[in-house]
């Protein structure tokens, strides 16, 4: 059986719809909006999650930004902080 390896672009506005659905209506700033939208892409890499409608979508969306507005301000370590947080093993890397 042969790996496929599957990449997610990291286009903005593609894979953000959990999040951008939560940060609707937000007087956030926008680069700090910009920020969770990174880090929310990151995990979801991160995690190998696809589906944006699977509920665990919203978990991680919410999860983003809570540390995201703690005064975390880098996507890399809010996205780590996020996986540590929901107790989530990272998948072996193919």
């Amino acid at each position: 059986m042969q790996d496929i390896k599957v990449s997610v672009p990291m286009e903005v506005g593609r894979g953000s719809i959990s999040i951008d659905r939560l940060l609707q209506g937000s007087k956030l700033p926008p680069e700090q909006i910009e920020c969770l939208r990174s880090a929310y892409a990151r995990t979801m890499r991160s995690l190998r999650l696809v589906d944006r409608d699977d509920p665990i979508a919203e978990i991680v969306a919410k999860k983003v930004i809570e540390i995201g507005t703690s005064g975390v301000g880098d996507p890399a370590d809010i996205s780590k902080r996020v996986i540590e947080q929901l107790g989530v093993r990272k998948p072996p890397s193919v």
